[in-house]
């Protein structure tokens, strides 16, 4: 028994440097750093090889701007799109005694609002997940960026999946900022029946109630469901994407086809978009209720939710972030496609590193 949970340690992605590179067949218990010079570096630092084939420069102003753009696309018309979905599970969690389960959901709601009520909320829907995706996928290029500078080539390939949680964290936490009042006004329109029907009507109404505390209260809950949600997918995504080219893909990326590595990315966010719904789906039902109920701290609702409750509209969940995420990654790499942005390659280990392991001559 303990050598086989030895053996799925060791085949662990998100395992420790050094047991990776063992795992990985790159590294033995005699390696060590040679005498002679290192070689010149390769330069890697995250960034695409052959510049002139791409429209910027990596890490470039029109880099990031056209990132934050992709993020627009992907995080707005995604999560619009899906706004029925979100809607029903957003009741399922404040009111499960009506809302039985996803298809009751529908029904009710058919029954009660028509077709039409279906779309309550796209409005705070679209500009809250545009500003949201705008600062989600811009700042985590800047970030892993800047932290890949920070730690050195080298460092950025022992700890790439450090590097991707640090980066995306570091991103969520700005784009959530941008996120929280729309939020807050959605669920009042999805969840509070005769409350207000638009964006027009909510948000005065808000604010006269209960000041901007009503648009900003609900933004810590939002960092407990969202920053992990991040953390997860860009992490996941990009080890699962670095996996399914080493293990699945037959051939190297660089001699696939634009629309073979779309797939790719498309079935690697799907992935990643699982897990991420089961990591923040017990803060997303402490969102949902929180910004319903007038004067609730989010202690309070979850301690009234209990075990049961916070995991209420998860298969909904999973549905509905399971096909957003595989959805929002193929769009924002289709966006640096149409662009030509720099797209790097899964990593590599850095030349001066196989080098320092005795794994070059």
């Amino acid at each position: 028994m303990f050598s086989s949970v030895a053996h799925l340690a060791r085949a662990n992605p998100f395992n420790a440097p050094h047991l990776q590179l063992v795992h990985d067949g790159l590294a033995g218990p005699c390696s060590s750093p040679v005498g002679s010079p290192n070689p010149p570096r390769r330069s890697r630092n995250l960034a695409a090889a052959a510049v002139e084939e791409y429209s910027c420069e990596y890490g470039s102003m029109k880099f990031y701007a056209l990132c934050g753009f992709g993020g627009v696309l992907s995080c707005g018309l995604t999560h619009t799109a899906v706004v029925p979905l979100d809607l029903v599970k957003c009741r399922m969690q404040v009111d499960p005694q009506k809302y039985k389960g996803i298809f009751n959901g529908f029904s009710v709601t058919l029954k009660e609002d028509g077709v039409r009520g279906l779309a309550k909320g796209w409005a705070p829907t679209f500009i809250g997940y545009s500003m949201q995706g705008l600062c989600k996928f811009g700042f985590y290029e800047v970030f892993k960026v800047l932290y890949s500078n920070m730690l050195g080539e080298e460092n950025t390939y022992l700890w790439r999946t450090s590097l991707y949680l640090a980066a995306s964290a570091s991103a969520e936490f700005f784009a959530d900022i941008a996120l929280a009042p729309m939020e807050a006004a959605k669920v009042r329109i999805q969840t509070q029946p005769g409350y207000a029907n638009t964006l027009r009507d909510a948000a005065p109404k808000m604010y006269k109630e209960e000041g901007l505390n009503a648009f900003y209260k609900g933004v810590a809950p939002l960092w407990m469901r969202q920053i992990p949600y991040t953390m997860m997918k860009f992490a996941c995504f990009e080890r699962t994407v670095e996996a399914l080219y080493k293990f699945v893909v037959p051939k190297p990326r660089s001699e696939c086809s634009k629309a073979e590595q779309l797939v790719v990315t498309f079935v690697a966010g799907y992935i990643a978009g699982v897990f991420c719904a089961i990591v923040s789906h017990p803060a997303d039902s402490v969102v949902s209720v929180l910004n319903k109920e007038k004067g609730s701290s989010a202690s309070q609702v979850l301690q009234r939710l209990g075990f049961k409750g916070v995991w209420k509209g998860l298969f909904a969940r999973i549905i509905m972030i399971g096909t957003l995420t595989a959805l929002q990654w193929f769009i924002y790499d289709s966006v640096k496609v149409y662009f030509r942005l720099p797209r790097p390659p899964p990593p590599e280990m850095p030349e001066s590193l196989k080098k320092k392991l005795g794994l070059t001559e």
